[in-house]
C-alpha cells in the first residue's frame, strides 16, 4: 500500500478518491525541519505552493518515489536534485489556467476602474463619484501577453470577447499552440501595449523577464499584470514607475518573499494586491485533484 503525504491540501472527493483506491492518505502541511524527519515514510508528497521540497527534504525521502506539484510552476520542488536521486516528478499544468486567467482579468478591470479604491471609499461613508469619473474601458485597448502557454491562450480569448486587440512574445514560439494569436517580439509588446499581462515562469539564473529598461520602454500609462511568479518583473523598477506614473498601476497575485511580500507594493495606492490566489476557485482545485489522483494511481497502478 503507497503512502502518500498530501502537504499543501486537496479537494476532500479527490482524497476520498485516493482512499477508496487503497492508498493510505495523510493530510498534514510540516514546516521544513519537520518534513525532513516525517518524509521518509512516505512514497510520495503532493505539494502545491507553500511547501518547499528542497534537497534536504528530498535527502530525508529515504522511501519517496514520486513529487507531485498540484499546479503549473515547479520552482519550489529541487527538481533535477530529485530526478538524480531516481524520483519523478509531475505537476498538472492544465487544470487551473481558466481560473488563473480569468484572476487576471478581474484585475485588468478592478485597475480600469479603481473598483478596490471605490469600494474602500465607500466603506469609508465617503461618496467620491468625482474621484473615480475618470475610468477606462477595456474594449479597443492592446493587452500585450508575455508567455503563451495554457493561461496567456485563456486570458487572449476572454479579452477578445471585450474587443481588445492581442499581441503575444513567447521565448518558445514553436511550442505555442494557440496559432491565431499575432506573436511578436518582446520588444513590440512593450511598444504597443496598454495592458501587459505576464504568464512565464520564473528563471532565477536569468533573473527578472521584465526589467527597468522594459518599463521605461512602455507606453506612459501602461497597466502590469502578474499572476506568474514573483521575480519576472523587476518589483524595485515597478515601484518607481508607479511613483512616476509611467505605469498607471498593477495587479499583483504572486511576489519576491512570499508570504511576506515588500509593503511598499502592496500598500501602494496604485496596486490591486492578491495573496497567491490565481489558483484557488472551487473548480480549479477539483481539477488539480482529478489530475493528482490520475498521476497517482497511473504511477502505483492502482
Amino acid at each position: 500500500m503507497a503512502k502518500i503525504l498530501i502537504s499543501d491540501g486537496m479537494d476532500s472527493s479527490s482524497v476520498a478518491e485516493l482512499k477508496k483506491a487503497g492508498f493510505e492518505v495523510t493530510e498534514q502541511f510540516y514546516p521544513e525541519p519537520e518534513l525532513i524527519k516525517e518524509i521518509a515514510a512516505y512514497d510520495a508528497v503532493v505539494v502545491r505552493s507553500a511547501t518547499k521540497v528542497t534537497e534536504a527534504v528530498i535527502d530525508g525521502g529515504k522511501n519517496l518515489k514520486l513529487i507531485i506539484r498540484g499546479g503549473v510552476g515547479v520552482d519550489n520542488i529541487k527538481v533535477d536534485y530529485a530526478k538524480s536521486k531516481g524520483i519523478k516528478v509531475m505537476n498538472t499544468p492544465g487544470a487551473s489556467s481558466d481560473s488563473v486567467a480569468e484572476l487576471a482579468l478581474a484585475l485588468m478591470f478592478a485597475l480600469a476602474r479603481q473598483t478596490s479604491a471605490a469600494d474602500r471609499t465607500m466603506k469609508d461613508g465617503k461618496w467620491e463619484k468625482k474621484e473615480f469619473s475618470k475610468g477606462t474601458e477595456l474594449g479597443g485597448k492592446t493587452l500585450g501577453l508575455i508567455g503563451l502557454g495554457r493561461i496567456g491562450a485563456s486570458l487572449a480569448k476572454k479579452v477578445a470577447a471585450l474587443g481588445m486587440k492581442v499581441v503575444a512574445f513567447d521565448k518558445f514560439p514553436d511550442q505555442v499552440r494557440d496559432k491565431s494569436i499575432t506573436l511578436v517580439t518582446k520588444a513590440e509588446v512593450i511598444k504597443q501595449a496598454d495592458y501587459i499581462s505576464l504568464h512565464i515562469p520564473f528563471d532565477k539564473a536569468a533573473g527578472a523577464e521584465v526589467t527597468a529598461t522594459d518599463i521605461a520602454a512602455m507606453k506612459k500609462g501602461v497597466v502590469i499584470i502578474n499572476c506568474a511568479r514573483g521575480g519576472v518583473i523587476d518589483e524595485a523598477a515597478l515601484l518607481e514607475a508607479l511613483n512616476s506614473g509611467q505605469v498607471r498601476g498593477a495587479g499583483i497575485d504572486v511576489w519576491i518573499g512570499e508570504p511576506e511580500p515588500r509593503q511598499d507594493l502592496t500598500k501602494h495606492p496604485k496596486v490591486v494586491a492578491m495573496p497567491h490566489i490565481g489558483a484557488a476557485t472551487v473548480e480549479a482545485q477539483a481539477r488539480v485533484g482529478g489530475e493528482v489522483v490520475g498521476l497517482l494511481k497511473e504511477f502505483f497502478k492502482k
